[in-house]
């Protein structure tokens, strides 16, 4: 039987985005598509070899402090059309303790967050449909009973997005495309990071941009970068899990 699918037929995978860092190699990073108390299914255009060991860095800044694992990579999934490639790993068994971490990190990111909070969100997007999209895919996050809500504020380029960051308190999570008019995502990202107030804000990037883009956006400091197309429902789960929303 493949190890990496036995895994995930024995612990239920979480639908969750987090940053994956690579200790020794600055200049790239990827991120998570889910987890479970097992391993982690990470999404990644590098050339990874089955049973190859791997050390991870596993965050989300605001949300999570770093997480040092050692990982094994049990099988890879090529891309295809509309879906990217990645690669399932595992903790070693001997790693006891590592494997304890995440089977906590898996069980932390399945349970309900505060039990009355409003969560702020930024979309900082020029195509009004797409903006429309997330925003509507977004506002389901908000439950009926009002203990959960949801305020989603918007910029059409960076720099109304810039002036928003810097009116009021940091919003929960700054979702942006990186090729925009006026003032692109790349800019937008510089000056947020350069700015104390607002410089902790975690940001995910959406972006159809290739390999050149991804670097550049890690570069400047994004946390997390998914590459266009994705799925509004990977997007809903992943911003549900971190923020620990119930479903």
């Amino acid at each position: 039987m493949d190890a990496g699918k036995g895994e995930k037929r024995r612990h239920p995978r979480v639908p969750l985005l987090l940053r994956i860092d690579y200790p020794g190699e600055p200049g790239l990073r990827d991120a998570t598509e889910n987890l479970s108390a097992g391993g982690l299914f990470i999404r990644t255009s590098r050339s990874i070899r089955v049973g190859e060991r791997l050390p991870l860095l596993v965050s989300f800044p605001g949300l999570l402090e770093p997480l040092r694992l050692e990982v094994e990579v049990t099988w890879a999934r090529p891309p295809a059309t509309g879906v990217p490639g990645g690669v399932a790993v595992r903790i070693p068994p001997e790693l006891v303790e590592q494997r304890e971490q995440l089977a906590r990190l898996a069980r932390s990111a399945s349970e309900p967050g505060p039990a009355r909070r409003t969560y702020r969100m930024l979309l900082v997007e020029d195509n009004p449909l797409v903006m429309a999209m997330y925003e509507q895919a977004l506002q389901k996050l908000a439950t009926a009973d009002g203990s959960v809500g949801v305020t989603v504020d918007y910029g059409r380029d960076g720099v109304e997005a810039l002036a928003r960051l810097q009116q009021g308190p940091p919003p929960d999570l700054v979702i942006t495309d990186l090729y925009m008019p006026v003032m692109d995502g790349f800019t937008l990202l510089e000056k947020l990071r350069a700015d104390p107030r607002i410089m902790a804000t975690p940001v995910l990037a959406i972006s159809a941009g290739g390999s050149e883009a991804h670097a550049r956006a890690v570069e400047l400091g994004v946390d997390v970068y998914l590459q266009k197309p994705v799925k509004m429902s990977e997007i809903l789960a992943t911003v549900r899990a971190l923020l620990r929303i119930a479903g």
